[in-house]
């Protein structure tokens, strides 16, 4: 089976994965040597039930009239997801686990879609650029111009791009972003020997080889870097942690103790949630790991190094209090919310049975009056819920009475500002609450004559008489 790179990026409505959508998607693939292959990009018709982020508006100045001609969703879904799970398949992007990839696993879900086949069946896997691009400018800086603002290094991929001349075309219209990230990935792959060790944090196996492989600091517990992009450049990207193994529950996280913090010092019994953070790592993911040694830790002042030691000492002379800061953070569970929405239950619901899933593929390969008729199977009431808006959303013409106004209901209840949440306790955004955001942004009066035409589009839109 051949493997191939998938690059990709979104566009969106917003930033909540739950309840905002897709408007564009770019693709480009290749094989492992960066070469092109093909492309693809898809504009997506804006959903009923969306109220869009006016800063995503301004961001990528996709227009109202634009996105009323789309491909809707659901088929736009179904077109990604074939794309996501072609055998073979790497995809890749730049900060895509950090966004995109959760971002569209949400909008497969909501479009009863396997949401996590593209990570590991058929041969498939996902990379990301941004940790990647990271481990070169801390340790293989050359050949590469490092984009400052304000005097401060910046790693996003619109200074990257202009100051290394990477793409032509606007910054966040996401084929140029996919183009640029291409052309990103083969600068970095001329140091051939990095690009594939750091590709190795990809692979789940040789993740855990590499974790196995840390130094013990004390008794069983590994000391080491974790490198991301969210550190930030004031502490050039790491933080100095102690691992306290796998989690009780989620047995697919390891956890990392911050060994930085000033507040570690200060932990009782009493008060763990408050003076001890703990990094959760799914291994093949970002942060990416690498040994606090001397090759690796040259970026560390005086003070952290100081205040790594001080913390190291004195959990090695508490071990009771580091015992229950292990059993804690091992068992600690997210709080479940009653009324979660359906197409925010994605981690709550867990996995699909068999025959469920089954009854998912028989829906999608159905006609538009077979799909009506397959809701009453959906024993399981979100996948009937879901199923529902999945037809009201894109096809509401071939709904019957009971489902139609079921779907309207659950329009109203958006439309009216009524308490729709997702899994973190966000409220789903109401046309009225957006419509204010709108008109405090125009009354600062920083906006271009551009952008101050495409709020006042979305804010004709988005009146509660016409949305």
């Amino acid at each position: 089976m051949q493997k191939t790179y998938l690059f990709y990026d979104i566009e969106t409505s917003g930033l909540n994965k739950c309840f905002d959508q897709a408007l564009q998607f770019a693709a480009i693939r290749t094989d492992l040597e960066l070469n092109e292959l093909e492309r693809h990009e898809i504009l997506i018709k804006l959903n009923p039930d969306t109220v869009p982020s006016p800063q995503a508006i301004l961001v990528h100045q996709l227009t109202f009239e634009q996105l009323k001609t789309g491909m809707c969703e659901y088929e736009a879904m179904r077109e990604i997801h074939q794309l996501f799970n072609t055998p073979g398949t790497i995809t890749v992007g730049y900060n895509t686990l950090g966004f995109d990839d959760e971002f569209l696993r949400f909008s497969f879900y909501r479009n009863l879609l396997t949401p996590y086949t593209h990570q590991y069946a058929n041969n498939c896997s996902r990379m990301d650029l941004y940790p990647i691009t990271v481990m070169y400018y801390l340790f293989k800086p050359d050949g590469i111009t490092w984009p400052k603002i304000a005097e401060k290094t910046t790693l996003k991929l619109e200074h990257l791009s202009s100051h290394n001349e990477l793409a032509n075309g606007n910054a966040h219209d996401a084929m140029t972003d996919v183009a640029a990230t291409i052309a990103l990935a083969r600068l970095l792959r001329q140091e051939r020997e990095m690009w594939d060790y750091l590709c190795g944090y990809f692979d789940k196996k040789i993740d855990l080889e590499r974790s196995a492989k840390l130094t013990f600091v004390f008794a069983e517990y590994r000391q080491a870097l974790l490198v991301d992009g969210s550190f930030g450049a004031e502490k050039f990207y790491q933080c100095p942690v102690l691992g306290l193994g796998m989690h009780n529950h989620y047995k697919n996280q390891s956890l990392w103790l911050q060994l930085d913090s000033p507040h570690l010092l200060e932990t009782t019994l009493d008060n763990i949630p408050k003076t001890t953070f703990v990094y959760r790592k799914r291994f093949a993911e970002q942060p990416l790991l690498l040994p606090l040694s001397k090759r690796f830790d040259k970026y560390l002042s005086d003070d952290r190094r100081q205040l790594i030691a001080s913390n190291v000492d004195w959990l090695q002379s508490n071990p009771q209090i580091l015992r229950e800061i292990i059993r804690y953070h091992k068992e600690y569970k997210y709080p479940e919310l009653p009324n979660l929405d359906v197409d925010a239950a994605l981690y709550q619901n867990g996995f699909l049975k068999d025959t469920e899933l089954q009854l998912c593929n028989r829906f999608h390969l159905a006609s538009l009056s077979e799909k009506v008729e397959l809701i009453k199977c959906f024993t399981n009431p979100n996948l009937h819920t879901q199923a529902i808006r999945v037809l009201g959303r894109n096809y509401p013409e071939v709904l019957s009475d009971n489902y139609r106004q079921e779907f309207v209901s659950y329009l109203h209840k958006i439309k009216s500002g009524g308490v729709v949440i997702d899994y973190r306790g966000s409220v789903h955004a109401s046309p009225e609450v957006i419509l204010t955001e709108i008109k405090q942004l125009q009354e600062m009066g920083s906006l271009s004559t551009l952008q101050f035409n495409l709020l006042e589009e979305l804010s004709k839109n988005l009146s509660l008489e016409n949305f």
